[in-house]
């Protein structure tokens, strides 16, 4: 008859679609939030991030691309130089992520 799709258990469609990452996203509530650092340095923390279902990685990767700035991952939170409070939740929230803080 038809092909054996692998089913999702949470979404009951086709996995290949990618419904659960956008569900996983939709349903964490991120924090974006600017602290001073060393030499009065504004550094723009994200974080509340579930790392089973998000690449914290590749999502830090695209954020510093698209602010044209550096920054790393540390302890499971996003680190970016500057103050791209909103900005960054700009972008974060384009990716289905829900923004708070």
């Amino acid at each position: 008859m038809g092909e054996d799709k692998d089913i999702s258990d949470v979404s009951g469609l086709p996995d290949e679609l990618g419904i659960d990452e956008d569900l996983g996203r939709a349903e964490q509530q991120l924090t974006v939030r600017v602290e001073e650092r060393t030499y009065g340095k504004a550094v723009t923390i994200v974080e509340g991030f579930d790392s089973t279902s998000v690449d914290v990685g590749d999502l830090a990767s695209q954020l510093k691309s698209n602010l044209a700035t550096g920054g790393t991952v540390d302890e499971g939170r996003i680190e970016l130089q500057g103050d791209h409070r909103e900005r960054a939740a700009d972008l974060l929230r384009d990716e289905g992520f829900q923004v708070g803080g």
